[in-house]
């Protein structure tokens, strides 16, 4: 027998209320309101009562209703300034994950590196009453803090992969040191002790920093480079062939190549392929950034740093939640590289 509408225990006519998950769940209607925000103390079988209500129901909460109540947007804004998205995109896709578990929407803003065009999303972002903003990039140099917009200074904002110049500002960034360290003694593990460095341009922080931290885990082995200088160059394939033939004109001795990315470790290994140098038997690579468009389609695959750029984003996230809720905790927050050894060693 079916029950009539409106009896006891029987679904409600109509799309569900909040009073219909509270009279379901046998809680009040604050509660059930608490147990959904996640706000309050309570009893988790008491939450997962009202979460299942909730699916039993089909009951969507009124977002609007919500934001009254709460003052809250339940949105944030993500700010890159990659267009191109190789580096942003992965610690984008992460911080909407971890974003996403926490049913918030994110708004994403593009700059293209422009700065009026970042004063534009700022604006629009502010506009639309964001809970906060993650500001990404496509390279390790600190960046300047956002700026120059009224209401900002109300909005907690956390730099992702690109650390704001502002010690008191929140920085989520990928461990170069420790990235380095891997790659260094790796190629120390298997026997490798004329090992050269070829990387990008010096005045790019990435290119620096890894220089310098490769030379300090060297010369912890008491081991200097094979050429005795980092060569530095383009992000590209084309300057590790050229730069793989300086190398081995001025030590030929050389037995692996530590790169600072992986289109430098794919130029080199085509150079040393066409000089029917065996890779890894003669020479072992190792890259930087695991963007497998380069390092599994390189001849061979490449042994590579893995900057754990997702986790980058999704630790970023994570600390805007907790800045929302119980303020920013300011400092740079590093996050460990990880060794993907293929073939090239």
């Amino acid at each position: 027998m079916t029950s009539a509408a409106g009896a006891p225990g029987s679904p409600p006519v109509g799309r569900a209320k909040l009073a219909d998950v509270a009279a379901l769940a046998g809680v009040s209607v604050g509660t059930a309101s608490k147990a959904l925000s996640g706000a309050g103390r309570m009893r988790p079988e008491t939450r997962q009562r009202v979460l299942d209500a909730v699916a039993e129901l089909g009951f969507r909460p009124n977002q609007h209703a919500q934001s009254l109540h709460t003052g809250r947007s339940w949105t944030v804004g993500l700010m890159t300034t990659d267009g191109i998205g190789r580096f942003s995109t992965p610690v984008l896709l992460g911080a909407e994950d971890a974003l996403g578990a926490g049913k918030i929407s994110v708004l994403l803003c593009d700059t293209r590196g422009d700065a009026i065009r970042e004063q534009h999303h700022l604006r629009n972002l502010i506009d639309r009453r964001v809970d906060g903003i993650i500001v990404t990039g496509r390279r390790t140099d600190p960046r300047p803090p956002l700026t120059g917009i009224s209401g900002l200074e109300s909005i907690p904002v956390v730099y992702a992969l690109s650390p704001s110049t502002d010690p008191a500002d929140t920085s989520v960034v990928s461990d170069d040191r420790g990235g380095a360290r891997l790659a260094v003694e790796h190629l120390l593990s298997a026997g490798r002790t004329r090992i050269a460095h070829v990387t990008g341009p010096e005045h790019h922080a990435a290119a620096r920093d890894r220089a310098r931290h490769g030379l300090e885990h060297l010369s912890d082995a008491g081991l200097d480079l094979s050429t005795g200088r980092v060569h530095f160059g383009e992000w590209s394939e084309a300057w590790g062939r050229r730069a793989a033939d300086a190398v081995l004109r001025t030590a030929p001795d050389t037995d692996a190549f530590f790169c600072g990315n992986d289109q430098i470790a794919r130029g080199i290994a085509d150079a040393l392929r066409e000089r029917g140098v065996n890779v890894p038997g003669d020479i072992a690579v190792v890259g930087y950034d695991n963007w497998d468009t380069m390092a599994v389609a390189s001849r061979p695959p490449l042994t590579t740093i893995d900057m754990n750029l997702a986790e980058i984003g999704r630790i970023a996230a994570l600390r805007l939640l907790e800045a929302i809720d119980e303020g920013l905790a300011p400092g740079v927050h590093t996050v460990p590289c990880r060794l993907v050894v293929r073939e090239s060693t």
